[in-house]
């Protein structure tokens, strides 16, 4: 076996144990969050092994040997959401939800996949906790102009694994694009994003729910820097146009506006609080002004 190859096995080995070993850790620290977030306990063997392949998937992605000198990075990410918002959509009623995410970038190149669980943090949604199965790939161009344009390309399979296959699963694509140096001098960072998910096969029954559609959102973000706090905060504000997605009515449906910072605990550890409020527009989205926050975890190794 070549060293490359070695180095690389080595990589992926070191990475699977710290996944393993900080999963305990970070699940406690968070685990204030919520009182009711033992559904998500009871789940940890199962998302240990979309770990394992999610890990095995990487090793075959073809990209990896256009990066030899740089490493495998993977960031293990533990969030909680007052209220689940989904597109501008109440996803769990009344509940909140809690994600757990394994990232992992592949050796540099702008690819990278990761594997997500989430499920609400009450009872009565149990048939809707489900696995997030991404590949993603992320750069830049026209770096050198005012109109540098940063993206992000990620496709995704949501898999409820409580229900049968053909009654819920959908694939979802996501284009992020942001414009850094436009608005350069006011400080403003414009962007804007846009979903798109239709059902996972032919035949399957949320077809019948026109689940198919787009979400386009458009919005600034301000890093607003403060004595009293070692990051900026960071301030967005964001207009949503739903385009039929699950039946929705075509027209601007929510704005959302939010603040976020990060606390650096060590070199590796960071926790992320956000606070968020979304002004609905339109009944068939939602029919309530919502104000949630969401805290992260994340830890990067």
């Amino acid at each position: 076996m070549c060293s490359f190859a070695k180095d690389k096995g080595k990589q992926i080995t070191k990475i699977l144990w710290k996944c393993q070993l900080s999963h305990f850790f970070l699940y406690e620290y968070l685990h204030c969050c919520s009182e009711q977030i033992e559904c998500v306990f009871l789940r940890r063997i199962a998302v240990r092994k979309a770990i394992l392949l999610l890990i095995a998937a990487s090793l075959t992605f073809p990209a990896v040997v256009l990066a030899e000198k740089d490493r495998l990075a993977a960031t293990h990410d533990l969030t909680y959401m007052s209220k689940y918002m989904t597109k501008g959509k109440e996803g769990y009623g009344q509940q909140g939800v809690f994600f757990e995410t394994v990232d992992i970038d592949l050796w540099g190149t702008g690819f990278g996949t990761a594997v997500t669980h989430q499920a609400a943090t009450g009872s009565g949604w149990v048939n809707k906790a489900r696995f997030n199965y991404k590949v993603y790939y992320s750069g830049s161009v026209f770096d050198d102009l005012t109109y540098e344009t940063k993206y992000k390309i990620s496709w995704e399979y949501k898999h409820y694994y409580d229900e049968p296959r053909n009654s819920r699963n959908v694939y979802a694509w996501k284009f992020v694009s942001s414009w850094p140096k436009v608005l350069r001098p006011t400080g403003l960072t414009p962007y804007y994003i846009s979903h798109y998910e239709y059902p996972a096969g032919s035949g399957y029954k949320n077809l019948v729910d026109h689940w198919a559609g787009w979400v386009h959102r458009f919005g600034v973000e301000y890093d607003l820097k403060t004595s009293e706090l070692p990051q900026p905060i960071h301030l967005t504000s964001e207009i949503a146009y739903t385009d039929g997605l699950r039946a929705a009515d075509h027209d601007f449906s929510f704005a959302t506006f939010g603040l976020s910072t990060k606390i650096q605990i060590d070199e590796n550890l960071a926790f992320v609080p956000g606070l968020y409020h979304q002004v609905s527009m339109d009944d068939s989205v939602c029919k309530r002004d919502v104000t949630y926050c969401i805290l992260s975890m994340k830890y990067k190794f």
